[in-house]
């Protein structure tokens, strides 16, 4: 039986900021697999050599898509990519949220401005919509909250130009209600390995009144243990089987906040590189490990 040949792929920028890649290499070792970290645009790299290629901190995708995502169909022609290419071209930008509620997936109301469009009429229609007295301006390609920023009405002038600014460069907007439980009761982020829930964290709110957009690879985070209640187990369940891809994907984080009612909805759907918070859950390095050596196995079988 020859040894499991595992690629973590990550970016330069991204390596000494992923807490993930230590420990999923160390659990991919004692399970007996080879592993290697790699950046996605190292053009030196033999993705043929690998039995599974696994994205973990991409992070710069956003400003390259159309790069990255031609890396991964070099890499899915040769291999075994996870999650796949079409999963990675459906979730690395925000429209899936349209194709989720279509599905009856309770979402956070989301609001698309191509572009082409007038800011000023976009951003005037969709305040005429909504009663918050703060909403988020975020692309619809987007990482890390890189480029998203909280509103509120007073500031009406500079949300415009934030609008027309990604306008101007091509770039589709979303934008949605700022929901404040968010300031008190954070994100939930349901993580899954093989259509299984592993764990939750809690996530602080990432977006603060005043503040600009971060200029870093992604917005400083506050990351502690959560129990996902029944609600949030649900939503997350039913989100997942709303996917239009075959079930279930190696990976998946389901992000989560409450309305003003107190029943949750999608924020955001984590299929390409999310992170997946191994500190916060003893023994999910070694369950994710596990589920990846399966797939890499099943793999090898079919072909």
């Amino acid at each position: 039986m020859t040894t499991p040949q595992i690629a973590l792929v990550t970016v330069a920028a991204a390596r000494p900021l992923d807490d993930d890649l230590a420990p999923l290499r160390d659990a991919l070792a004692a399970a007996g697999a080879d592993v290697a970290i790699v950046d996605w645009d190292d053009a030196a790299v033999d993705w043929n050599r690998f039995d599974l290629v696994l994205p973990r901190s991409t992070w710069d995708y956003a400003e390259r898509l159309p790069e990255f995502l031609a890396w991964a169909g070099r890499v899915a022609a040769c291999t075994l990519l996870c999650n796949p290419l079409d999963v990675l071209r459906w979730n690395t930008d925000k429209h899936y949220l349209a194709d989720l509620e279509h599905a009856g997936v309770a979402i956070v109301p989301s609001t698309f401005v191509e572009p082409g469009a007038d800011a000023h009429a976009a951003l005037a229609a969709f305040l005429a919509g909504t009663d918050a007295a703060e909403f988020v301006v975020k692309p619809s390609v987007g990482a890390g909250s890189r480029d998203a920023q909280r509103h509120g009405r007073e500031h009406v002038a500079t949300a415009r130009l934030h609008v027309a600014r990604l306008l101007e460069a091509g770039r589709s907007v979303l934008l949605q209600p700022y929901l404040d439980r968010v300031d008190a009761h954070g994100e939930t982020a349901l993580i899954h390995f093989d259509g299984a829930f592993s764990h939750a964290i809690r996530k602080g709110p990432l977006l603060h009144r005043g503040d600009g957009p971060t200029t870093a690879l992604f917005a400083a985070e506050d990351i502690t243990p959560r129990r996902a209640s029944e609600a949030e187990r649900s939503l997350a369940a039913r989100a997942l089987a709303a996917i239009p891809f075959a079930a279930p994907l190696l990976y998946a984080r389901v992000d989560l906040i409450h309305g003003a009612d107190g029943t949750p909805c999608l924020l955001e759907l984590e299929l390409a590189e999310p992170s997946l918070f191994f500190a916060h859950a003893p023994g999910s390095a070694a369950r994710f490990a596990a589920a990846v050596l399966a797939r890499a196995a099943r793999d090898r079988r079919q072909r």
